[in-house]
């Protein structure tokens, strides 16, 4: 890719784009700019990909891609602080929950086009699941351009906005979800008499295995449980067990609490 990508911001989800991003490989030193609060935090991570270490007004006068890897409570400041200092055909994606496409086109008065996108975390081992939606004036080369960038760490889909409050709640925050699944399958394992370590690599590469079932097969999630469920076994008694104690239920209501919080963040 011959644009510079620039990041505002890098906490946890920020590092894992960038990180994502440079492993793969797409853009090159000085094609990735990064500013941060605290930039001695970048030091070590700068030395790691040799990516250029920035203020927010540099981010902003050189970068051709702008994320906002801050928190949303800080959009209005920093757009107000850089939107006079965008370049003319700049990009600006934010990834925070509860900023709408419509949230930053009255934050930067349109001086620039946005992006609203929702990434996750496995970014950092190339297994990130983004959701990507894009202001209507932007077109199909910018398109394709940002997606490449997302699909640099992961695989990406272009949905409708409305959809985002879904995609937070099923794919950006179910990461943590999953990593509570599995410190409790090591748990169990511990409890069992497995080593800690042991049982939590068991746990996860089973989690990891089951997931790529469903991607590569394709059928049914409630197909492949039944294959793995012999008659008057011992997997059937564990399933029962969970829905007994109404593990389907409690992922559900997780999920609808994070949309809701969502839902309370937008209407700020």
């Amino acid at each position: 890719m011959e644009k510079t990508i620039g990041f505002i911001g890098c906490g946890n989800m920020g590092r894992a784009m960038v990180e994502g991003i440079m492993k793969a490989k797409l853009v090159y030193g000085d094609q990735m700019i990064v500013s941060n609060a605290h930039p001695e935090k970048l030091q070590e991570l700068g030395n790691t990909y040799d990516f250029y270490i920035a203020d927010n007004e540099t981010v902003a006068r050189h970068a051709d891609i702008i994320f906002l890897a801050v928190k949303p409570h800080l959009y209005a400041k920093i757009i107000d602080e850089i939107k006079d200092k965008l370049k003319e055909d700049a990009i600006l994606v934010s990834i925070a929950a509860g900023i709408t496409l419509q949230d930053m086109q009255e934050m930067t008065e349109g001086q620039c086009r946005v992006v609203r996108a929702m990434p996750n975390t496995p970014a950092l081992v190339s297994e990130g699941m983004s959701a990507v939606c894009f202001q209507a004036d932007i077109d199909e080369e910018q398109r394709a351009e940002i997606l490449t960038i997302f699909e640099s760490f992961g695989k990406a889909r272009v949905i409708e906005e409305r959809l985002m409050e879904s995609v937070i709640a099923l794919s950006g925050s179910s990461p943590a979800y999953v990593f509570q699944f599995i410190e409790a399958m090591g748990d169990g394992g511990v409890m069992l008499g497995m080593p800690r370590k042991e049982a939590y690599f068991f746990a996860a590469q089973a989690v990891l295995g089951a997931a790529k079932m469903v991607l590569e097969t394709e059928l049914h999630p409630a197909e492949l449980k039944d294959m793995v469920c012999s008659p008057a076994g011992t997997t059937i008694e564990a399933v029962a067990k969970l829905e007994e104690k109404g593990l389907r239920s409690a992922v559900i209501e997780a999920m609808r609490a994070c949309a809701d919080k969502n839902r309370l963040m937008n209407e700020k």
